[in-house]
């Protein structure tokens, strides 16, 4: 609509609410609340400066009143009046006795701020469930990284550990003021931690709502300061705590330790601290959970006649039987002798898993050259070395000789 366009003041008789929101008579709850939302928008006095915006914002407002009331929205149905047979719009202001509050300097009088009105669908304003500036508040979070070797995170350990916190003040015990004195309600929002300000923007002067710039959303004004936080309440500390940390933890997991974070706002509780472990790789193991792996090199004679070997675990060493005949990449498992899980303490270790490999030599003497022909032989097998082996060069040597 241009600027010249006029809106036709409808009499009491005249009104149909729900054409005036634009809906259908059986429209919804959600769709009656959209249609004010948008209609509210285009014709507020503060954004349409047109002839008759303001009686049409204030016709749009009266059909919302009675049409999201369920009850008002079932006398109008029945009897064209949200007062039921009785009818009559009573009241000073408008509707039902409700009138508008002054817009506090804005161009249209008579009106709530543009803040105001929506602040039941977006959470503005004072009212709602919008948390208050002065409300306790949690501190905020911290995190810690932690390095341990390979046996300390499947073991764990109890630990010290140092770090610097935002911590309630020791003079002021957070008050923010010098001691023998106290905070008194702020001057400029009276306590509430907001201000109102308008701001011109390409709709028009809108009123918002903003942390109060002299107390800073504490309701509070210090007039003599802690001369140890200035004001704040808070203090930088080094801060030291014993951490458990539990047996089977993996590179990347954390644990939580509450209250060992920072230093809350009015009074909230401290945050919560956060170790992340970094584990360091083992040059013997490697781990997966609560199972360690291991790999064991043995020699073909041990690989072909058995044998009793040590093995190396994280508990210590202990006894393995290599059965006779065993092949490269046998798997053999050690109960027990892996990691905990740290969900489960009572559950116990995982085991350790040992992959044995078969070595072959690089190179043999003549004893063991003549020692494998033998085996061969008995086994059946016309075995050629190649030539210019070491078993050439020994054979060669002794027919010179």
């Amino acid at each position: 609509m241009g600027a010249s366009t006029q809106f036709k003041e409808a009499t009491m008789a005249d009104k149909d609410y729900y054409e005036t929101l634009g809906v259908a008579r059986d429209a919804s709850d959600d769709e009656i609340r959209k249609a004010f939302r948008q209609l509210s928008k285009k014709y507020h006095p503060d954004i349409n400066h047109a002839p008759g915006a303001e009686q049409k914002f204030k016709e749009i407002n009266e059909a919302y009143q009675v049409l999201s009331d369920p009850q008002k929205r079932a006398a109008y149905d029945q009897y064209g009046s949200a007062d039921g047979a009785q009818g009559g719009f009573g009241g000073q202001g408008g509707f039902g006795g409700q009138g508008f509050s002054n817009f506090g300097g804005g161009s249209a009088q008579g009106f709530g701020g543009f803040d105001d009105i929506f602040s039941q669908f977006f959470g503005g304003g004072q009212g709602g469930g919008a948390r208050s500036a002065t409300s306790p508040q949690q501190g905020a979070d911290l995190q810690y990284r932690m390095d341990l070797t390979f046996e300390e995170a499947v073991f764990g350990k109890d630990t010290k550990i140092s770090y610097d916190r935002e911590a309630v003040c020791h003079t002021c015990n957070g008050s923010g003021a010098k001691p023998g004195t106290s905070p008194v309600t702020c001057s400029k929002c009276h306590g509430s931690g907001y201000i109102q300000v308008q701001r011109n923007t390409p709709l028009g002067a809108m009123m918002t709502r903003e942390v109060c710039d002299v107390c800073h959303g504490t309701g509070k004004e210090i007039k003599e300061k802690c001369p140890t936080c200035h004001g704040t309440g808070h203090e930088k500390q080094r801060h030291t705590i014993d951490v458990t940390v539990p047996g089977g933890v993996e590179d990347g997991q954390q644990i939580r330790l509450h209250g060992a974070g920072e230093a809350g706002q009015n009074n909230g509780p401290y945050g919560d601290l956060f170790i992340v472990f970094r584990v360091a790789s083992s040059s013997k193991y490697d781990r997966d959970g609560t199972t360690i792996y291991y790999k064991l090199p043995i020699s073909f004679a041990q690989a072909a006649l058995g044998d009793n070997i040590k093995v190396d675990t994280v508990h210590g060493p202990v006894e393995l039987k290599i059965p006779a005949g065993t092949q490269t990449e046998s798997k053999f498992r050690l109960r027990g002798k892996g990691a905990p899980n740290p969900n489960r303490p009572n559950a116990g270790y995982g085991d350790q898993i040992v992959t044995v490999t078969v070595k072959t030599p690089k190179s043999l003497n003549s004893k063991q050259k003549d020692a494998l022909m033998a085996f061969a032989a008995a086994s059946g097998e016309d075995v050629t070395p190649h030539e210019g082996s070491l078993f050439d060069r020994v054979k060669d040597a002794f027919k010179n000789k």
